[in-house]
């Protein structure tokens, strides 16, 4: 049987001479060069972006056919194709590195290579990658723009609607379990009696922070460095260039996207993603917290706390039979740790800004995009594969609660503290409960005892010594 042969490359060329391109490849020369440079991590650019890369360049392309810089038809041909690339069909031919040239320039001819050739093809003749697709623009401030518009749009559409159902489940759970009471902790150790509905309600709190907090970043991140071009003087393109892309953008998604108002801080700097990527770490550190309490609460079965049993959803252990592990919050816990992580990378690539530019455009980008997927697939996982299901030992939170001495803390504002001290210790010591050393300590009736050391009362503040 005769095998088939491998189309042989096509020789394209740029400013620097020949290059050889695959026959089936959308990109050209640039991109080709690109690829054979840049062989460090096998990662491309993320699909957020590149949605919001075709965004902006389909953008531009009305805009400069609206302007007149374009003829209408040859115009419209680029739109269509940016849109196709926006909306992910051709994403194989997207093969450039992460970790290629620092203000993504590679990645910017990547996109007009690509468009250019799908609008030939449409028109039946030859679209320039620079002349046409990249009329009115230069890398140094399409990548910032795409930046800017990708992490907007998977803010919104995705991880503030994620931390939403996440406080939503807490908050619904916590209603469920309202008259649970339990033994709160502090250092790890047994405190004052807690309910669990409140506990959950510091979670939900926690949650909510970390929205608005996310959600305040948006109004930077809005702004885009579209229209300053090379150095951010806008060479090479009208005044109102800028602002009318925005607007055109704005339309598309919804988003309010605008014109920066100082083009030079937009490309020099990446304060804004920055920004974003803190509260994104915020947002992981109270994840991490909630995620660490659920472990906690699910330790055992025997000789854990006990408190919970979170849904089984899979073996544990490949020697241990019947075993079942908290996988839902180790993985989020894992997720949160690489956010940490990528907010620290992001800083670092905040800090290469020299003069007009930043140099490190695709790794901020690559980091935002992640730790924004990350934070919200853990929101969403932990909030229904954990919490929303986990199980209440009601029985043994009461049975552990009844014997705190640390319930001797009520007895504090009749008897003084030193008094209430020698009665837990004397609870500690015998294994008894609170009460029962209080009795034989003496001095207080029954009834009373029972008022003072009423677990969910105490759950009310205020003094019961009453």
């Amino acid at each position: 049987m005769a095998t088939m042969k491998a189309r042989p490359p096509r020789i394209e060329r740029d400013t620097l001479g020949a290059v050889r391109v695959p026959a089936g490849a959308l990109w050209g020369p640039q991109t080709q060069r690109a690829v054979e440079n840049f062989r460090i991590s096998g990662q491309r650019m993320p699909r957020p972006f590149l949605r919001a890369l075709g965004l902006v360049k389909a953008s531009c392309a009305r805009v400069n056919r609206d302007m007149g810089l374009l003829p209408a038809r040859l115009a419209s041909a680029v739109e269509r194709a940016a849109l196709e690339v926006s909306q992910g069909r051709f994403d194989a031919h997207f093969p450039v590195d992460v970790y290629q040239t620092g203000s993504g320039t590679s990645t910017n001819m990547n996109a007009n290579e690509v468009i250019a050739r799908l609008a030939s093809r449409a028109l039946g003749r030859k679209v320039h990658p620079n002349d046409h697709v990249n009329r009115g623009q230069s890398s140094n401030d399409v990548i910032p723009t795409a930046i800017h518009v990708s992490a907007a749009l998977e803010v919104t559409e995705s991880l503030l609607p994620a931390l939403d159902h996440l406080r939503r489940t807490i908050l619904r759970k916590a209603r469920s379990v309202e008259g649970v009471v339990k033994t709160g902790r502090t250092h790890l150790m047994d405190a004052m009696p807690i309910r669990l509905s409140q506990e959950m309600s510091g979670w939900a709190e926690q949650v909510a922070n970390s929205e608005r907090r996310v959600a305040s970043a948006l109004p930077r991140l809005c702004e885009l460095a579209l229209g300053g071009t090379a150095v951010g003087t806008g060479v090479n393109t009208p005044r109102s260039f800028g602002p009318r892309v925005a607007a055109d953008l704005r339309r598309r998604t919804g988003v309010a996207f605008s014109a920066a108002p100082n083009y030079f801080e937009k490309l020099a700097a990446v304060d804004a993603a920055v920004e974003l990527s803190g509260q994104m770490r915020g947002a992981a550190v109270s994840v991490t917290k909630i995620a660490n309490d659920l472990r906690w609460m699910n330790s055992g079965p025997l000789s854990g706390l006990g408190e919970i049993r979170l849904p089984a959803l899979q073996p544990g252990s490949s020697i241990m039979p019947g075993k079942v592990n908290p996988v839902i919050p180790e993985a989020v816990l894992m997720a949160c740790a690489r956010v940490m992580g990528d907010d620290l990378a992001v800083a670092l690539a905040g800090q290469s800004g020299s003069f007009e530019l930043n140099t490190m455009l695709p790794l901020t980008a690559h980091c935002l995009l992640e730790s924004v997927a990350l934070l919200s697939s853990s929101a969403r996982a932990l909030a229904d594969k954990a919490v929303a299901d986990f199980a209440v030992d009601a029985a043994r939170m009461a049975s552990l609660l009844e014997r705190n001495p640390v319930l001797a803390t009520a007895l504090s504002p009749v008897i003084g503290y030193e008094a209430a001290a020698r009665v837990a210790r004397r609870a500690a010591a015998s294994g008894t409960t609170v009460r029962q050393a209080a009795l034989e300590a003496g001095g207080l009736a029954p009834e009373r005892l029972a008022r003072l050391l009423d677990p969910e009362a105490l759950t009310e503040g205020g003094s019961r010594s009453q």
